[in-house]
């Protein structure tokens, strides 16, 4: 019973929160670059779900073999918790963002995708009355927002409407909202590593039937090959078991809100990510909104001292 006990609460870092900010500040810095490698594996003949499950599966593996014990939560409610983590944390998220992609401009899917933090804020508002964001909290995050906009159109602006796409994108920011949400009670009885574990089976299990409505797979020939085995093993290990990891523990010590204003941090990534490996130009305005993300953040950060999110 110790040893379960242990597993089940352990936590693998230190106690200063400051380390909690870097471990937020790494996630998103690996997901603004799993933009370019998804990107490159795209490119490679692989379709969108392809590289979920792979990526789901290997990180899978990963956690299993790092965690294996103990298999359930400690009850069925939890573990309903864990497929809804499971969902929307990583399937239907990852699924309904890169379809979206199929519909409409990328420029609309990452300015819609980087509203989570709003929405994520607005949930845990509609779900606890003592926790509503703060005036000074939206506006800071709607300065963000507009940083995020400058970033997204560095080079070139270009936005179309296309309600199907755009939809998807919105989906996939709620997604990610209830997600981060669901994380919280959860934080509170298992260790990152059990969390982590749960969230990639179930997201595993529930994105394998949509190989089933992709017209062909790509080939082994494919998948084994150097290009392709060095991005999908730094999506699955980490993008996913180490950011993941680093997110929820970020979540369980600095809160679901602080936690996702660094969110607003992946676009700067991806922007630097673009200038050095895709040879993209830096504008004026891609500078700007950089500035701006910053200031949003801080002023998100400094103005929100009302409610512990």
């Amino acid at each position: 019973m110790p040893k379960r006990e242990n597993l089940f609460n352990s936590s693998p870092f230190g106690s200063s929160s400051l380390i909690y900010h870097l471990g937020a500040f790494i996630a998103v810095t690996a997901w603004g670059i799993a933009f370019i490698n998804t990107k490159v594996l795209l490119n490679a003949g692989m379709s969108a779900v392809e590289v979920a499950v792979y990526r789901f599966a290997i990180a899978y593996i990963c956690i299993f073999l790092i965690c294996p014990l103990p298999i359930r939560a400690r009850s069925i409610s939890d573990e309903l918790k864990f497929v809804l983590a499971g969902v929307c944390g990583n399937s239907i998220y990852f699924i309904a963002e890169n379809t979206a992609l199929k519909f409409t401009l990328v420029s609309n899917v990452s300015l819609i995708v980087a509203a989570s933090p709003i929405l994520t804020a607005l949930l845990i508002g509609f779900m606890y009355k003592s926790e509503k964001p703060t005036r000074g909290f939206m506006v800071g995050s709607l300065i963000a927002m507009a940083g995020v906009g400058c970033v997204i159109f560095n080079s070139s602006f270009q936005l179309a409407m296309n309600p199907l796409g755009d939809m998807l994108a919105l989906l996939a920011a709620l997604c990610w909202a209830i997600y981060s949400i669901v994380l919280r009670p959860l934080n509170a009885t298992y260790s990152v590593w059990f969390i982590t574990r749960k969230t990639f089976f179930y997201g595993l299990i529930t994105a394998i039937p949509f190989l089933a409505l992709e017209p062909s797979l790509c080939g082994l020939d494919v998948l084994i090959s150097p290009r392709v085995l060095l991005n999908l093993g730094f999506l699955a290990l980490v993008c996913s078991v180490v950011s993941y990891v680093l997110w929820t523990n970020a979540i369980k010590r600095i809160g679901v809100v602080k936690s996702g204003l660094y969110i607003y941090v992946s676009p700067i990534v991806t922007l630097v990510a673009s200038i050095l490996y895709l040879g993209e130009p830096l504008s004026v305005i891609g500078l700007s909104g950089c500035a701006l993300i910053i200031i949003g953040m801080v002023l998100s950060d400094k103005l929100s001292r009302r409610g512990s999110y």
